[in-house]
């Protein structure tokens, strides 16, 4: 009797304890590259990190460009310091632009870098130094989400699209560039032509942008299935054509408006545009090539800069401004935030980096240096450095 009432009773119940989360110091440094305006944490996302136990130094006037004060931060919890080396003790450094050999000299060994890779820009020496201090870092057009997609390539991509339609009308309008038309339509007036070339993430957007301002648009790409897709997304019918020479240099030569959006997984984009189909376009019609940051798509195309923007040739005036998100901070630096801000809180809550990546996969991706050991295997044929398999490294982890 006894011994089945005991069966009875209650019992504990068994759970497995979770690791003690770890009290992180993130450092936000000030963006030293040319025009490049982001943050990579707004205030709101320090905010959080800081309620949850951890430590953010800000460097003085990180995100003045971007429209935040270091008052914002430092009521958000953050510490303000006033020079790089301070900003570079933390044990984890988020910043846009990849670091220079003058920051690189003050890292420390196991401290971990988030930044945007540029692979283009880089050179050997940029790897040895990392790999000299025996450091991690994590690329941010190298992470991939659960979907294999690159959220914060993607991310840049919209901002880039929507934002190039927007250039476009502005100068479309400008009567010195496009000789005061107005962009879009309404009864009574031919609407504006707009030709958009690549079926991505930037045409996509910029397509939508355009039809939402009353635009005939037109996309171009050589996939059949990207064209297809966008038709999809879009959910209506648009003109669209696989590229070629004939069809694209009679839609040139009737557009107001040319968007260059065409990506390259590897190397530099063709040229799909070149400067016979520019010279028959219309006097005052205006190209905005977001593939610049590839070397563009159209053979007239030549890198130019947010003071300089624009130049005109054969009578078009052209845009060619690489890292058009940077030309809206404020909104790109919250997209960038809002990505790494959760990031971020699991890094800690699941113990440290090491963990962290151990179990995401989509951010191990993203790691092309793993405590001064090459990872990225394309890295390490580009430049002739011996990389090992981030996968093996982490199953000895």
């Amino acid at each position: 009797m006894f011994g089945r009432s005991g069966q009875l009773m209650a019992q504990e119940e068994k759970l497995e304890v979770k690791k003690k989360k770890n009290e992180m110091v993130f450092g936000i440094p000030r963006e030293t590259a040319f025009q490049e305006n982001r943050v990579a944490l707004a205030p709101e996302a320090v905010m959080v990190l800081v309620h949850n136990g951890h430590k953010v130094l800000v460097e003085t006037k990180a995100g003045e460009n971007a429209y935040f004060s270091d008052a914002e931060y430092s009521e958000a919890g953050a510490e303000i310091v006033h020079s790089a080396e301070e900003v570079f003790k933390a044990q984890i450094i988020v910043k846009i632009s990849p670091l220079v050999l003058s920051e690189i000299q003050y890292l420390r060994p196991g401290q971990v870098i988030f930044s945007a890779l540029t692979l283009p820009l880089q050179n050997e020496q940029y790897f040895k130094a990392l790999m000299h201090k025996k450091v991690s870092a994590v690329a941010f057009e190298l992470i991939r989400d659960r979907a294999n997609s690159f959220p914060l390539v993607r991310s840049m991509s919209e901002i880039a699209g929507n934002t190039s339609i927007l250039i476009a009308a502005e100068y479309l309008s400008n009567p010195g560039f496009g000789k005061g038309r107005m962009f879009g339509g309404f009864s009574g007036i031919t609407p504006t032509e707009v030709l958009i070339i690549g079926a991505g993430t930037v045409g996509e957007n910029a397509a939508r942008a355009a039809m939402g301002l009353g635009a005939m648009v037109k996309v171009f790409d050589s996939s059949i299935y990207r064209l297809r897709r966008l038709q999809n997304f879009l959910n209506t019918r648009i003109f669209t054509s696989i590229i070629q020479p004939k069809v694209l240099l009679k839609s040139l030569k009737t557009a107001d408006v040319v968007i260059g959006a065409l990506h390259s997984a590897v190397g530099r984009t063709p040229i799909i545009v070149t400067e016979e189909m520019v010279a028959q376009m219309k006097f005052g019609s205006v190209i905005v090539d977001v593939s610049i940051d590839q070397g563009g798509c159209i053979e007239t195309s030549h890198i130019t800069n947010h003071v300089e923007p624009v130049f005109s040739l054969h009578g078009v005036t052209h845009y060619c401004v690489p890292n058009i998100a940077s030309r809206v901070p404020h909104t790109a630096s919250y997209a960038i935030s809002n990505f790494f801000g959760p990031v971020l809180l699991a890094i800690a809550d699941q113990g440290g980096f090491e963990s962290m990546i151990f179990h995401d996969l989509g951010v191990r991706q993203g790691v092309y240096m793993f405590n001064g050991i090459l990872t990225n295997q394309y890295i390490g044929e580009s430049f002739g450095i011996p990389c090992q398999d981030i996968d093996l490294l982490m199953a000895a982890f």
